[in-house]
């Protein structure tokens, strides 16, 4: 037990000597701020949609193609390459730093570093091999179709649902209360700036937690009917708000929060503790 206890410090004191320099500390910032683009495309794209113009999927996968089909496409994505792969080192980093007194803080670095992983594996999978592979929307149905195959399948595929509930839940309560505004230098704001980053985090992330609370439900209505194709990916539970009965406007509201995020994540790029 000693010796597990002696690496597990061993390898978080490495962790921190690596990324507790300023070069990291940019190229994390680079990453908060290529995060920012991201979720400003899938906002544009929800939009497009919304107002029926749109033709790319309103995801990770149809925001690599918009930049790619941009001029210097090629090069802005190797950028962003190297953004969400310093965000994956980072939050793995902060993980590993965090020792066993925070396990909460550590599982949600850990998720963190997974999401961005699979972002850098989309962009690299599009400039090595010109695709993008499987939309979140296929993805989600190959998963369920996958997990329902196992033993206990059905309540699995429904716990993860209600995971992903939970954690739209989280995500408003956390924009409500404000909860995202311990993880900035709000000393080094002005007030009218605070005031301004206050309410982008508060829009952004009551965006998020109803996007993700609606997957969520999508999740558990697939596990209830044994139905994989029932779960849907980013794009899909996009698309689903413009069947509400208040139409597509339910959807622009939608997709300007994510706009609102976005901007959230560029005041991420400049104030963040890292």
């Amino acid at each position: 037990m000693n010796s597990v206890a002696s690496a597990g410090h061993q390898a978080r004191g490495a962790a921190r000597r690596a990324t507790n320099t300023r070069t990291f500390d940019r190229l994390a910032r680079f990453g908060m701020a290529c995060r920012g683009v991201l979720y400003a495309l899938i906002g544009i794209l929800a939009l497009q949609i919304a107002l029926g113009g749109g033709g790319e999927e309103a995801d990770k996968t149809g925001a690599v193609h918009t930049v790619a089909q941009q001029p210097f496409g090629t090069a802005l994505l190797w950028l962003m390459a190297i953004g969400f792969a310093a965000l994956t080192l980072w939050q793995a980093s902060d993980a590993i730093m965090n020792g066993s007194s925070d396990t909460a803080h550590r599982a949600e670095g850990a998720g963190r570093a997974v999401v961005y992983a699979l972002v850098v594996g989309t962009i690299m999978s599009f400039l090595l091999r010109g695709t993008t592979g499987s939309s979140s929307d296929e993805q989600s149905k190959d998963l369920t179709a996958t997990v329902m195959d196992w033993p206990g399948g059905q309540l699995i595929v429904g716990a993860i649902g209600l995971g992903v509930a939970a954690l739209g839940v989280y995500w408003i309560y956390e924009g409500v209360k404000k909860k995202f505004l311990k993880h900035l230098n709000t000393a080094e704001m002005s007030p009218r700036t605070r005031g301004v980053v206050e309410k982008l985090g508060m829009v952004g992330y009551a965006a998020r937690g109803v996007i993700a609370v609606a997957a969520g439900v999508f999740f558990v209505h697939a596990a209830i009917t044994y139905d994989p194709d029932k779960a849907k990916g980013v794009d899909s539970t996009l698309r689903a708000f413009a069947d509400t009965p208040l139409g597509p406007w339910l959807l622009v509201v939608v997709a300007l929060g994510l706009v609102v995020f976005a901007a959230y994540c560029f005041c991420e790029a400049r104030w963040r503790r890292t």
